[in-house]
């Protein structure tokens, strides 16, 4: 059984009428409908009770996957470096999205994470750049979105270690949608599609993707504890 986390703001879907109709009891509660089963157990944190990552919690998820957008500065640092430290002993971390800006993101990256972006409905193509990649597994040469939020290069992330999902958008624009990288025992799979006010969560291909992408990351090794770690400034600064 793959110990499932969700985290995800819980802040759109009930302020914006239109993410509240897509995602009515929140993207966290779609995904860890679509994701759990025999072999998947889930279990979900929001904003509100973000304190409720401990380590002692995280020690228990073998794969976090983290959803947040305009709210990232309101997840306290010692949370941001609970998760770093968690990856970095050997769980697994999906981050979706605008979680690119994510503290915990940026501090396994160690860059700023920065990119360009429109929101105007374009139709977003997804492309398999390697079809032999256990993410891509059952999935065709590309999955067309109707309408997604247009993420565009420069991306300013490492080089990934493996690059699995290449977009293109409607405009010309191109990004780098679905990026592997290891951070000591830890397993990383940025997924750029999902926006909240799209039905991105609610298309097969995509949860088969970020299904595929909690096996992948589902831990080999894990170290035994985590280390407690001074937070010495605020990570926004």
């Amino acid at each position: 059984m793959i110990r499932v986390t969700i985290y995800n703001e819980f802040y759109h879907e009930r302020k914006d009428n239109l993410a509240h109709d897509i995602y009515p009891e929140g993207i966290h509660t779609t995904l860890k409908k679509a994701l759990e089963g025999q072999d998947i157990s889930v279990d979900t944190v929001t904003l509100d009770d973000i304190d409720e990552l401990t380590c002692e919690r995280l020690a228990k998820t073998d794969v976090l996957i983290w959803w947040g957008h305009c709210k990232h500065n309101d997840v306290p640092d010692e949370v941001a470096v609970r998760v770093q430290q968690a990856v970095l002993k050997g769980m697994g971390a999906i981050f979706l999205h605008s979680a690119h800006h994510s503290k915990p993101f940026k501090l396994l990256m160690g860059t700023p994470c920065n990119l360009c972006w429109r929101e105007n409905g374009d139709y977003e193509l997804l492309w398999v750049c390697d079809p032999s990649h256990p993410i891509a597994q059952g999935i065709d040469r590309f999955v067309k979105l109707d309408h997604e939020e247009v993420y565009s290069e420069p991306f300013t992330v490492p080089d990934p270690d493996k690059l699995v999902f290449i977009s293109s958008f409607q405009g010309g624009e191109v990004f780098r949608a679905g990026c592997c990288y290891q951070r000591q025992n830890g397993k990383i799979f940025y997924f750029q599609p999902g926006h909240e006010t799209y039905p991105t969560y609610h298309n097969k291909d995509i949860i088969r993707i970020i299904k595929n992408a909690v096996y992948w990351a589902a831990p080999i090794f894990r170290a035994d504890k985590l280390e407690a770690v001074e937070v010495k400034k605020p990570l926004g600064e």
